[in-house]
């Protein structure tokens, strides 16, 4: 599957559940993902590099193909964080 197929909230979830079990470097580590620069991911008080999460996320919706990896699609405003949003996620753009 690719970026443009994904498109469930509950990966998201997923995904969010577990950098939060982690950590932020070590989820960023273990998946290849460097920290946000522009577009974070805000839900239940936490912040989440928007990229990163969408990456780790298609692989809980689909599990045969895993994570997606940094340059397998774009994090910005027509990436990552649009989908986010689609989702119903609030995304937020803090350039550096």
């Amino acid at each position: 599957m690719s970026f443009e197929a994904f498109n469930s909230r509950e990966a998201v979830l997923a995904a969010i559940k577990e950098w939060d079990e982690l950590g932020a470097d070590q989820f960023l580590e273990r998946y290849g993902f460097r920290p946000a620069r522009a577009y974070l991911l805000h839900h239940n008080g936490g912040t989440y590099a928007s990229k990163a999460i969408v990456g780790v996320a298609h692989q809980f919706q689909f599990p045969r193909e895993g994570p997606l990896s940094p340059t397998d699609f774009t994090g910005g405003k027509n990436g990552a964080a649009k989908k986010l949003e689609q989702l119903g996620f609030r995304v937020t753009f803090q350039p550096q």
